[in-house]
């Protein structure tokens, strides 16, 4: 009797063990690369998978998008430049046998690869280019990335430099440089606008030398302006037309 019961037990032990080798459930983003006694046969799932006990093995493979955050790497530009940049590369598996079979370990090939594209885009790279034009480089950093990656089943959909670090010496000279910038701009600004006052009062002198009466006109405005305010001391200007024939008169005597 003991031993019957113990039979028993084995082949349950044993049938537990078949089912749980022979039966996987795979979710929606996963996939299941099946090797058989060491042959790749065929990539199944989602869902229910049934496998031959010792004789097959499935290797899970996951089909979400991976975010792979590239540590800060020293580079130097092409002008000379000691700065740090990191980054971030977005990917996900799209052959996931060839992610398997063609490469050992996809996640630390693809950061491995991340790392080294980047220093050496960035170092073909003036300073100016990378904080002025980080979108072509964002651009050209995935283009590479997914070339690379592509006999790998890896699709990359985006790269983004992050950060770039800058030395402080760098940083002092960008702000001196970025001021004498705004004050240019503030001459410049200041210089066009003396420009055009003095077109407007060669035209304003234009238009009194052809009605001299504007002059006169001008004249009566000043004085209103004047009498509007509540001044204890009146300046009168006086034209100088009137006092023409004084002038002429005492120099006719002489």
């Amino acid at each position: 009797m003991q031993s019957t019961v113990l039979v028993f037990l084995v082949l349950i032990f044993f049938a537990v063990f078949i089912l749980s080798n022979a039966i996987k459930i795979l979710s929606e983003y996963e996939r299941g690369v099946i090797f058989r006694l060491g042959r790749l046969i065929a990539t199944k799932g989602p869902g229910l998978i049934l496998l031959i006990p010792i004789v097959d093995r499935m290797v899970k493979v996951s089909l979400r998008t991976v975010v792979l955050d590239v540590p800060p790497q020293d580079i130097i530009t092409k002008d000379n430049v000691s700065i740090k940049v990191n980054a971030v590369v977005y990917f996900r598996v799209v052959q996931p046998q060839n992610a398997i079979v063609n490469v050992e370990n996809f996640l630390y090939a693809t950061s491995q690869l991340s790392q080294t594209t980047l220093r050496s885009i960035l170092g073909q790279s003036e300073l100016d280019e990378l904080l002025s034009q980080r979108d072509k480089i964002n651009q050209e950093l995935q283009m590479i990335i997914d070339q690379h990656t592509e006999p790998w089943g890896i699709k990359v959909s985006n790269v983004e430099v992050k950060q770039i670090d800058l030395p402080v010496e760098m940083q002092r000279a960008m702000a001196k440089q970025a001021e004498a910038e705004r004050e240019r701009r503030a001459k410049v600004v200041h210089a066009e606008g003396e420009f055009q006052a003095s077109q407007k009062l060669a035209d304003a002198a234009g238009v009194i030398e052809k009605n001299p009466i504007a002059l006169q006109l001008r004249y009566l405005q000043t004085l209103t302006e004047i009498a509007s305010e509540n001044n204890s001391t009146t300046v009168f200007p006086l034209p100088i037309d009137l006092l023409t024939p004084f002038l002429n008169g005492a120099k006719g005597k002489k």
